[in-house]
């Protein structure tokens, strides 16, 4: 027996079958492969059904898919790994959220570049024969800007060491709890079943429709475990009622209203909890096609209920208040501090965070935020933030996770921080393309971008940010107030930073410089609120912001409008240019 898994003689699936699944997978628009993976996965189907059974190499699918040139060196460049693991990724969600429909499944076996046909038994598994061991998992790891692929049974001496102080903080957290008598609760990403119905059968089939594609968009986010309530074998029984602790039905309900598409929808809580959430959300049709409204729709309805500040995030992070309480509550106290920018609360998340990844290795979503805060608990100070751990952090969430847009933004902004920007940009745009629904995206990409000079698309990224959002993430409010001050809009600069509610200095100063340019009379209180996060801001905030990569026009104008507020309220002058 080989290291890989065969498929069973009595369910071999003939190359008709199989030529039909892949055309009714690469036609349905709920499989959401790039153009790229697609190719590659029609290539590998095809060398499968010509009868060519043994893997191809990397080499090959560089130069017939990839359109690599001769030279191209697998060693040293791993897009063919990559992109397989990208479309490995996505295969596995589309099947684990739609299921399947003609009885076939394609599968990608792990570390072969072959496809796989198997034909599921009446409960919707995949029928295979078992290996006696399996096919080891690569682990990318990235070195300076190039990433490097290692398989399990050749790590670096550095992997085995962190691998090892895992083992041994596990371990100490194993001796505590034996100790006191209680191990910390691993808290996992809620389960969520949803169904969309239609009150008259003229709109019964868009309402389907929209339930398919709202499935995808939530999948996206990669913080729910989701899916449709027709999926599920027991038909009408929704999963709440299965015993999962943190389990959520979404019931929704589909209008169409002359020229306005609405969906009344509730949030109902598994044991007994009841509705704990309703609302409706409607959309426009103005002229535009059905296509155009329904997208519009369901990235509403994407970011209403899965976001780091929607429905069921804000549930779960509301309940899991207990200090012994690690995992994905952790996750969602780490990015909601991140977003509140106080320091303070940044570095209270580290140790629950650490602890997780200790006796989670494998958790993606605890790696790549981990990652995010190491650096923002420093403020991005060069002399004490380990950027090299922030970003093999990252990768590692990547790797794990290729169709993370967390583990993405991770990579962005370990790598903005080190000074790498052309690597942070394409992080960015990875995760935008993951995931274009996400307001935290969108929030942190128009940050990097302002930062780099590109202007016009970071005010475009924060205004789409901000729109369909209870709660406009503090990156974009702080590009928008930034963009407003520099176009001399003193008044809507003060507005747009009194709405952000967290103790960022930065939105602290853009208050107060604000205020000052205006010749307000409550300058002096904005320099007090600023005082009250940086007290030697006079000499420091160039220094904080220049850590966090703004450019040297916008701290000095910050300066400028800081002396005035100063000067009105008869305190010493900023100390601006001198460091200049």
């Amino acid at each position: 027996m080989n290291t890989e898994e065969k498929l069973c003689g009595p369910h071999d699936v003939s190359d008709e079958e199989g030529r039909a699944e892949l055309e009714r997978l690469l036609g349905d628009q709920r499989f959401h492969g790039t153009e790229r993976a697609k190719s590659i996965l029609r290539y590998l189907a095809e060398r499968h059904f010509q009868g060519c059974p043994e893997a191809v190499k990397a080499y090959t699918i560089a130069l017939d898919v990839l359109g690599r040139g001769a030279d191209f060196d697998a060693s040293s460049d791993p897009i063919v790994r990559i992109e397989m693991s990208r479309l490995r990724s996505v295969l596995n969600q589309y099947y684990e959220a739609f299921g399947e429909t003609s009885g076939i499944t394609i599968r990608l076996p792990i570390g072969r570049y072959l496809v796989e046909f198997s034909r599921t038994d009446p409960a919707g598994a995949p029928v295979f024969e078992k290996s006696e061991e399996e096919a080891p998992i690569a682990v990318v790891e990235e070195v300076g800007e190039t990433a490097k692929i290692f398989p399990m049974t050749q790590r670096t001496p550095h992997l085995y060491a962190g691998g090892a102080a895992a083992l041994l903080f596990a371990a100490v957290i194993s001796t505590v709890a034996v100790c006191y008598g209680r191990a910390p609760a691993m808290t996992v990403r809620p389960s969520v079943t949803l169904a969309i119905s239609a009150p008259d059968d003229a709109n019964a089939k868009e309402a389907d429709t929209t339930e398919d594609y709202l499935v995808t968009a939530l999948s996206r986010f990669r913080t729910l475990t989701i899916s449709s309530l027709k999926t599920i074998e027991t038909g009408a029984t929704s999963r709440s009622a299965t015993g999962i602790s943190n389990a959520y039905d979404i019931q929704m309900k589909y209008y169409s209203d002359g020229d306005v598409r609405s969906v009344w929808w509730r949030v109902v809580g598994s044991g007994g909890a009841g509705v704990l959430k309703s609302g409706v959300d409607s959309v426009e049709v103005g002229g535009r096609s059905d296509t155009v409204v329904r997208d519009e729709l369901v990235s509403l309805l994407a970011k209403r209920f899965a976001s780091t500040r929607g429905v069921i995030n804000i549930l779960e992070a509301r309940d899991g208040t207990a200090t012994d309480v690690i995992g994905n509550t952790c996750v969602l106290k780490a990015e909601y501090e991140l977003d509140e920018g106080g320091r303070n609360g940044i570095r209270d998340a580290l140790p629950c965070l650490e602890q997780t990844v200790a006796l989670q290795p494998g958790n993606a979503d605890a790696l790549a935020v981990l990652s995010r805060i190491i650096v923002a608990a420093e403020g991005g100070d060069p002399a004490t933030t380990p950027f090299e751990r922030a970003l093999t952090l990252a990768n590692r969430a990547a790797a794990l996770d290729p169709t993370s847009d967390r583990a993405q933004v991770a990579i962005m902004m370990a790598q903005f921080y080190a000074g790498r920007t052309d690597a942070a940009l394409a992080a960015g745009n990875q995760a935008l393309a993951l995931n274009r629904d996400n307001p935290d995206v969108l929030a942190k990409l128009s940050g990097v971008l302002y930062s780099s000079g590109f202007r016009d698309a970071a005010v475009s990224l924060a205004e789409e940010a901000e729109r369909d959002v209870d709660a406009v993430p503090r990156d974009a409010r702080i590009v928008l107030a930034l963009d407003a001050y520099a176009r001399g809009d003193y008044s809507n600069a003060s507005l747009v930073s009194e709405q952000i509610n967290c103790g960022d200095i930065v939105v602290r100063a853009i208050r107060a410089a604000s205020l000052g340019e205006m010749s307000s009379p409550q300058a002096s209180a904005g320099l007090e609120y600023l005082k009250a996060a940086l007290p030697d801001y006079r000499t420091s905030l160039r220094q904080k912001m220049q850590w966090r990569r703004y450019p040297s026009g916008v701290i000095a104008s910050l300066e400028q409008g800081l002396e005035k507020a100063s000067r009105l309220g008869g305190l010493p002058a900023v100390a601006a240019a001198a460091s200049n």
